[in-house]
This record gives C-alpha cells, sequence and structure tokens, in this order.
C-alpha cells in the first residue's frame, strides 16, 4: 500500500564484495566473477577473465560509464569491443536487470559475514539457467537492437 514501509530487521555494517557480470541476452548465456574491489584493476582482470573464456570470439560488452570503465590505463583485451552506453541510462544494459533480480532474491537475508553473504551470492548464481537470464534480460527493445544491428 502507498506510504507503507516494510518492517524488517536490518545490518548496517558496512563489507563489501563486487561481482562482475556479462550476459548475452538471447541465449542467457553467461559468466560472472567475484572481486574484491570495483576499480580498474579489478575490471581489467575481469576482461582478462572473459577473453580467456570466449577465446574463439569477438564479444561486444555494454558498460556504463564508470571511471574504472574508461580509464586510460585500461587494457582491453583484442576479442573485446567496450560499448559505452549513455550515461544515466542502467535500464539500456541487459546485466542491470540480472544485478535487480539477484537484489530482490536477497533482500531479506541477513548474513553475519561476509564469506556467508558471498555464499548466499553463490547459490543464486548456480541457480541462474540460461533460460532464467534470458527471460531476465530478453526484452523486446534490447533483442530487436540486437538484431537489428546483426549481432
Amino acid at each position: 500500500a502507498r506510504g507503507v514501509k516494510p518492517v524488517g530487521n536490518v545490518h548496517w555494517t558496512f563489507k563489501a564484495t563486487y561481482l562482475y557480470g556479462v550476459v548475452e541476452p538471447a541465449t542467457g548465456e553467461h559468466f560472472f566473477y567475484e572481486f574484491t574491489h570495483c576499480n580498474t584493476d579489478c575490471f581489467e582482470c575481469f576482461l582478462k577473465l572473459v577473453a580467456k573464456e570466449y577465446a574463439d570470439s569477438i564479444l561486444i560488452i555494454q558498460v556504463d560509464q564508470a571511471g574504472w570503465h574508461k580509464a586510460k590505463r585500461l587494457t582491453v583485451p583484442d576479442n573485446l569491443i567496450l560499448m559505452f552506453q549513455p550515461a544515466h541510462s542502467p535500464e539500456c544494459n541487459p546485466i542491470e536487470q540480472v544485478w535487480q533480480y539477484l537484489k530482490k532474491r536477497l533482500r531479506w537475508t541477513r548474513p553475519k559475514t561476509l564469506d556467508e553473504l558471498r555464499a548466499l551470492i553463490r547459490e543464486q548464481l548456480v541457480a541462474l539457467t540460461n533460460d532464467t537470464i534470458a527471460s531476465i534480460t530478453g526484452r523486446a527493445s534490447i533483442l530487436e537492437t540486437l538484431s537489428v544491428a546483426g549481432i
């Protein structure tokens, strides 16, 4: 109801883990990797892992305007192409739908440690199938754009 907030216990300690990921909206194929930081070094390491996993493919990876995505010192592997989305438009990027899906599924969990949170995230990732990813990310506007682009 409007104006009613859900009641739940909260835990305000800040500890973090960072999940990086790429998805293919039409098929639901996906690749995720967890890092300790969200910065240029970790992003570059992630790109190298993706490039190795898909060594026989050329991939276009859509990213936002975050500083670590655009850093001058960032080295992008030869089989990856970064495509920058317009600023302040997360709805354009299919991976954002996956992050929202995961956050909803973890919303009311209360892990006591970072390791417990990481385990919960891994459980959710293992449960994600290609069909689930495709249903989350394969919006008509995205699939039509990929089709028109010949991708």
